[in-house]
């Protein structure tokens, strides 16, 4: 069995995952574009040591900061785990989107080009990525995925066909209840010493494209570099963070087919035998 579990930041897919992973006896492989690097825990919500509670996790921790690592790279290795544990029932978790589609269906990465494209806006590069798909879903704010985009030679988009047998499923909270806990979670990463993580690993790596891109570390990276304050800081990854769970959403509702169950913070334990009685019944349709 697989099973898919995603939605947006803050709304409790690790918690659920151990949880499921403990019934199934199943295995977890992380699904977040930013774990994926070693000593980057308190920024990107890593899950803790304890929290495993003693199920096997991959996809976690396995590149240093300093070393690139593509969405082409997540395919071939969370297929090769997909080959390995065949056999084993499995929880993909995890919040980028891009990186589950990537592995479970039928992405193709061409080859490409190296054109240089600095003398071009934002609204310029995306404007041409819609000459070639009227569909693109990339975001204005993203140039290095819409460089990237244009300098691949085969941009037509096709329609991607899922090759494994998937149960996909969301959780997800009304927006002010989201951005409450997205606001909330950033206040606990500065208290359990966000900023001395980053301090530590800038002054370790440097300008690495990861301290430079992430959520959490490229704000304190300004701050560090004299450019905001702290509490400027602060407040651009609350931002920052609710605006990224907003494009998670459209992405989700535009390229997955998930069924949805909606957090219940006050007995967790009542969305978790809802997510089950739909495993079990067998009703999920890929």
């Amino acid at each position: 069995m697989l099973i898919c579990l995603t939605g947006p930041t803050g709304v409790g897919k690790t918690k659920l995952s151990i949880m499921l992973a403990k019934r199934y006896n199943a295995i977890i492989i992380g699904a977040d574009a930013t774990q994926i690097y070693k000593e980057l825990d308190i920024g990107s919500a890593k899950i803790k040591e304890e929290e495993k509670e003693g199920i096997e996790h991959y996809m976690l921790d396995i590149k240093n900061p300093n070393e690139d690592y593509s969405v082409f790279d997540y395919q071939k290795d969370v297929r090769n785990l997909l080959e390995k544990y065949k056999d084993r029932n499995i929880i993909i978790c995890g919040g980028t989107g891009l990186y589950i589609n990537a592995c479970l269906y039928d992405y193709h990465f061409s080859e490409k080009t190296n054109n240089d494209y600095r003398n071009y806006s934002n609204e310029e590069l995306l404007k041409m990525c819609k000459s070639y798909d009227s569909n693109v879903d990339i975001h204005l704010n993203n140039r290095r995925r819409l460089e990237n985009y244009l300098n691949r030679v085969d941009k037509k988009v096709k329609e991607p066909k899922l090759l494994y047998d998937t149960i996909f499923i969301g959780l997800k909270t009304d927006r002010t209840t989201l951005y409450a806990n997205i606001n909330k979670r950033v206040d606990e990463m500065f208290t359990e010493g966000l900023v001395q993580e980053v301090e530590n690993l800038y002054k370790k790596y440097g300008d690495t494209r990861i301290l430079n891109s992430a959520i959490g570390y490229k704000e304190i990276i300004l701050y560090i570099k004299g450019k905001i304050s702290l509490d400027e800081a602060k407040e651009l990854i609350k931002k920052n963070s609710r605006h990224y769970a907003k494009r998670q959403f459209t992405w989700f509702n535009n390229k997955m087919h998930i069924k949805f169950f909606e957090t219940n913070y006050n007995d967790f334990n009542k969305t978790y035998q809802e997510v089950v009685d739909y495993i079990e019944k067998g009703e999920y349709i890929n």
